[in-house]
């Protein structure tokens, strides 16, 4: 997989925040349908696709990227490797990149030949969404409080748009540091610039690294659901073992990304390995 590595490599050292975008992409995969590539795929005339969907649209990035990978080992590989597993290989890539530990990809899936717009919409977690809301969404793809945790960690890199943090400046919760409020209220109005962007760690938001638990603590967490991780709840105890210890976040992070690798993938006879990843095999 060395094609794949040295492609994200480069595409993160052009753009720091490809690295996040290419974690956010394989989530978002992951948890609709399974991590089986269907995010990838464009509108046809038999299915709308998850990339209009509201969580989605006009915010994945990196399609290019995996694009690009896939061209380069069809080159070599042709109809072997599928595009569901390069996003899962390139995810990992990203995250060690930019400072995360290494892990072994399972390899074996299949591509998809259809996407849903429908379960984009309900299976994504909102940024908007309270704690219990989180385990129990996380527990539906079969993950752990601790798991969800984890992959939380993923926004120590990357950056969100105001529409997903405004109602947290505007909406009179008690938990953000005062001075973070000031400064992002110059950022993202109460109206308009609704893509203007704010890192989600304002600490070190280009290094994969424990700051974004630690900033929970200090009520720095951007989106309202990120500082549910920290807030008098079950998981106040796991985000001071993360903040306390960046080794624990990253194993803890890398075993996660092996689980959610799992969730619903197709093997076998079942779906198809794409030639191009935006569209079904004709």
């Amino acid at each position: 997989m060395a094609t794949i590595r040295s492609a994200v490599t480069a595409a993160v050292r052009r753009d720091p925040r490809m690295g996040a975008s290419l974690l956010r992409l394989y989530f978002h995969d992951c948890f609709v349908q399974g991590c089986d590539g269907s995010v990838l795929l464009a509108d046809s005339a038999n299915f709308t696709g998850e990339q209009g969907s509201f969580p989605n649209k006009g915010s994945l990035r990196g399609f290019d990227v995996v694009d690009s990978i896939k061209a380069q080992v069809e080159a070599v590989c042709p109809r072997t490797v599928s595009c569901a597993d390069i996003l899962a290989v390139a995810a990992r890539d990203a995250a060690v990149t930019l400072g995360g530990s290494p892990y072994t990809v399972l390899l074996g899936r299949r591509d998809s030949t259809t996407a849903s717009l429908s379960l984009a919409n309900t299976d994504l977690p909102s940024p908007t969404a309270n704690l219990s809301d989180l385990i129990t969404g996380f527990a539906r793809k079969g993950l752990s409080a601790t798991d969800m945790v984890a992959l939380s960690g993923a926004h120590t890199i990357g950056q969100a748009q105001c529409t997903n943090f405004r109602s947290r400046l505007y909406g009179g919760e008690p938990n953000l540091n005062a001075a973070d409020a000031a400064a992002l209220r110059a950022t993202c109005p109460q109206s308009g610039g609704d893509g203007n962007l704010a890192p989600m760690d304002p600490a070190t938001p280009t290094a994969f690294d424990k700051a974004f638990f630690t900033g929970l603590i200090q009520q720095r967490g951007l989106l309202h659901s990120d500082q549910q991780l920290f807030s008098g709840g079950a998981t106040d105890a796991l985000v001071r073992a993360y903040a306390s210890n960046g080794g624990t976040f990253r194993t803890d992070f890398a075993a996660a990304m092996v689980r959610m690798g799992s969730i619903g993938v197709l093997t076998g006879n079942q779906g198809q390995v794409r030639v191009a990843c935006s569209r079904v095999n004709s």
